[in-house]
């Protein structure tokens, strides 16, 4: 099963999060963008788990 990535920041709503974007996610796949999460020093706001980095998906078409 892979990833729901989430284009838009659970809590400012304003950070598009494309892809191949930097965010960050809990467990639940909350999404925020890096700034967000930082301001909530790592915790998810909706469940108290662990924001940790997305990982990246490489843009369709762009593969090495």
């Amino acid at each position: 099963m892979a990833l729901e990535m989430r284009d838009r920041c659970e809590r400012c709503e304003k950070a598009a999060l494309p892809p191949d974007a930097p965010a960050r996610i809990c467990s639940y796949e909350c999404t925020f963008c890096v700034p967000c999460g930082d301001a909530m020093q790592g915790i998810c706001p909706n469940c108290g788990g662990e924001l940790v980095p997305r990982p990246r998906r490489v843009a369709v078409g762009v593969r090495a």
